[in-house]
């Protein structure tokens, strides 16, 4: 059988949605190749990627550095199970563990994978360290969180896209409000079967949402006081996204569960991971989880060289200044037009803003719809919230063209 030639961009949209699950809904355009912060859709329209995949892109699309590591690996050894060893996992481990501080990691493939991981070690720690009767472990997590999309995820998710006809759902967490000290410590007071506390420092999906200042560092000395596991979900907001290598360091806070992904392959292929100390990590024993794919060879060469890109191009260094010129831009327009943009918000290069329905119906959807027509890409994310995250790679010249973009379209609604 011959793989049909897309010759056009509503060919691939029709083939898709004939072809395809309708579990997405994206903007009308078909991309089939990506340099940087560079896009080209199938009829060569140039676009700058407003977006980074999710933030999954913060080297920039098809990383020269990267794409070698990957290419070199893929013709030596790609997997091997973990039957047996490989000369590149320990490797990996070794480096990604100094580079964030930690005695053991744990590599695994996709982000709900490394969520999955982390609340099945919180939950073993709970029972073997902490003295939890069996089957007792329980997690706090917070109000309108976005973890993965697993049947055991979505049974803490507080939004109804995501639980709604799926159930039932698995018990064994308690939900409490976001950026909220007191709830925390309440339900810590009142549930001694508390093994972990799990938050994004910064709500992506939910909408760039970035908490007090020291929310972060106060959740993290109560988790102390309680015996109990402080899991940073940093999927979506760690790598350099913020400003920072990991959006916990504005609190100055280290986790004691570190879940990562997204950015850890520069968007090449699915790579996640798990990092603690020693009397967390080794609470695990063979037998008692695992992957086929997860720590192979060629994602961990992949992993390495991603890392290695953030740190010798000064990507984090970048997204935080460039994050303080793109809200300043946002927040001109929103002086202009308040009846319009509502609310600019983010750190580093992760940033959203709000967008008021017009008079005449128009929403973020069409905005983005714009947006696109002239040569950005962005999503909207709840309705009414655009999320823009450039791959950290953009300069401030380019980043100065998109504003303009960005502003032509907003004064024109």
């Amino acid at each position: 059988m011959n793989t049909q030639t897309i010759s056009s961009s509503q060919e691939a949209i029709d083939i898709e949605h004939k072809y395809g699950a309708h579990n997405y809904h994206p903007l009308p355009v078909v991309l089939n190749r990506g340099e940087g912060v560079h896009l080209w859709d199938v009829e060569g329209k140039h676009y700058y990627d407003f977006l980074s995949a999710y933030s999954a892109v913060n080297q920039g699309h098809c990383h020269p550095r990267i794409i070698n590591a990957l290419t070199e690996q893929a013709q030596q050894l790609t997997l091997t199970s973990r039957a047996f060893y490989n000369d590149k996992l320990g490797v990996a481990e070794k480096y990604i563990c100094e580079f964030f501080g930690y005695d053991k990691a744990l590599y695994m493939n996709s982000g709900a994978e490394a969520v999955e991981t982390a609340i099945k070690l919180a939950r073993k720690w709970g029972h073997t360290k902490k003295g939890l009767a069996p089957n007792s472990a329980e997690i706090i997590v917070v109000e309108h969180n976005f973890h993965g999309r697993t049947t055991g995820i979505i049974s803490f998710s507080t939004d109804p896209d995501s639980t709604k006809g799926f159930g039932p759902y698995m018990p064994g967490y308690k939900v409490i409000p976001y950026n909220d000290t007191n709830a925390l410590e309440l339900a810590l007071k009142e549930n001694p079967n508390v093994c972990a506390f799990m938050v994004e420092p910064i709500q992506g999906e939910a909408g760039v949402m970035v908490p007090d200042e020291g929310y972060l560092a106060k959740c993290h000395a109560l988790c102390k006081e309680y015996d109990v596991l402080f899991i940073t979900d940093e999927i979506q907001t760690g790598i350099g996204r913020t400003g920072k290598l990991l959006a916990s360091y504005y609190d100055d806070v280290k986790a004691d569960i570190l879940i990562l992904g997204k950015a850890l392959s520069g968007g090449v292929l699915p790579v996640s991971c798990v990092l603690a100390n020693d009397d967390i990590m080794l609470c695990i024993q063979p037998g008692e989880h695992g992957s086929t794919f997860g720590g192979n060879p060629l994602a961990v060469a992949v992993a390495i060289a991603a890392l290695e890109v953030i740190k010798d191009e000064n990507l984090t260094e970048n997204a935080e200044k460039l994050g303080h010129i793109f809200r300043e831009r946002m927040n001109q327009i929103k002086m202009e037009r308040p009846e319009l943009v509502t609310i600019v918000r983010g750190r580093g290069l992760l940033n959203a803003v709000v967008i008021e329905p017009t008079v005449d119906g128009r929403t973020a959807w069409d905005v983005c719809v714009e947006l696109m027509n002239k040569g950005l890409l962005a999503k909207p994310t709840h309705g009414d919230i655009i999320r823009f995250a450039p791959p950290l790679v953009i300069t401030e010249e380019q980043l100065h063209e998109c504003c303009d973009i960005i502003e032509s379209v907003l004064m024109s609604f």
